[in-house]
C-alpha cells in the first residue's frame, strides 16, 4: 500500500498582507515562502512528511514560475524531501484545482492512502500522520481536528452586521485540521462529483462529506496552527523556539 502526501502551496496568502521587519514593514512573501529560522515555512511542512516511514511520495503544487527554483532550493536545503518520490504539479486557481491537479499526476490503487496537508502547517508531527493514515485506512477517510474551546454561536448576516441565532453545543463542533486522508477510491470519487456539479468545498473532506462517505475524525494539535496572518507567524517563531 502507498501512501502518498499531497501538499497545495499554489496560494497568494493575502491574510498575511505584510510583515514587521524593524521599524518598517515590507510586502509579505507568498505565506508559504515566508521564514522560519531561515527556512522556508512550506520546507518546515515537508521536512515532516519526509521524515514518515510510511509516506512514499509527496506531491505538491506550485505556481508554474516557482516550480524550478524551488526544487533547486530543496536539492541545496531538504535533499530527503527529492528522495521521497517527489513530484511538482502545477497549482490552480483555489486549493481544490490545485489539489485536483496533484490527484491527477498520481498513479495510485484503490485502497492506496492519500494525504492532504495545508503547505503552512509546520508542526504537523510524525504521530498525527501515524493516526491519520491508520483511520483513513479503517474508515475510508479520516481528518486531524481539534475540539472548539470557545463558544460557538451561528449567526445572520444582515447589512448592519451578524445577528446570532443559536449557540451551538461545543461538543458536537470539532476545529478542522490537516493532514486530512482518504483511500484513493473515495477521494478521487468525490472530487469527480464536484468537478462534474461545479461545486467547490472548503476542504477535501467537505467534498467526501458530499459524496455520501462518512469521515473519521482523529485528535489534531492545537501546536498544529495555519500560519495565514502575521500573529501566526510569531506564534510559530515561539513554538521553533522551544
Amino acid at each position: 500500500m502507498k501512501v502518498i502526501a499531497i501538499i497545495p502551496a499554489a496560494g497568494l496568502g493575502t491574510r498575511m498582507s505584510s510583515v514587521s521587519a524593524g521599524k518598517a514593514a515590507k510586502p509579505a512573501a507568498s505565506k508559504q515562502f515566508l521564514e522560519l529560522d531561515g527556512v522556508p515555512v512550506l520546507v518546515h511542512t515537508l521536512r515532516q512528511f519526509a521524515k514518515s516511514a510510511q509516506v512514499t511520495e509527496i506531491v505538491i503544487a506550485l505556481r508554474k514560475a516557482e516550480i524550478a527554483p524551488f526544487r533547486e532550493r530543496l536539492a541545496k536545503e531538504a535533499p530527503e524531501v527529492l528522495q521521497k518520490n517527489f513530484t511538482c504539479v502545477e497549482g490552480g486557481e483555489h486549493r481544490q484545482e490545485s489539489v485536483a491537479n496533484g490527484l491527477a499526476s498520481v498513479s495510485a490503487s484503490t485502497d492506496d492512502i492519500l494525504l492532504v496537508h495545508d503547505a503552512v502547517r509546520p508542526f504537523v508531527n510524525e504521530a498525527m500522520i501515524h493516526e491519520v493514515i491508520a483511520a483513513a485506512k479503517k474508515y475510508g477517510a479520516a481528518i486531524a481536528a481539534v475540539p472548539a474551546v470557545d463558544t460557538v454561536k451561528q449567526v445572520e448576516r444582515t447589512a448592519e452586521g451578524a445577528l446570532i441565532k443559536a449557540t451551538i453545543p461545543r461538543e458536537k463542533v470539532v476545529m478542522a485540521q490537516t493532514p486530512q486522508g482518504f483511500r484513493y477510491a473515495v477521494l478521487k470519487k468525490a472530487f469527480d462529483e464536484a468537478a462534474a456539479d461545479g461545486f467547490i468545498g472548503t476542504d477535501e473532506a467537505s467534498l467526501v462529506e458530499r459524496s455520501g462517505h462518512p469521515v473519521a475524525v482523529v485528535m489534531g494539535s492545537s501546536r498544529n496552527i495555519k500560519i495565514t496572518t502575521p500573529a501566526d507567524l510569531e506564534l510559530a517563531q515561539f513554538f521553533l523556539k522551544r
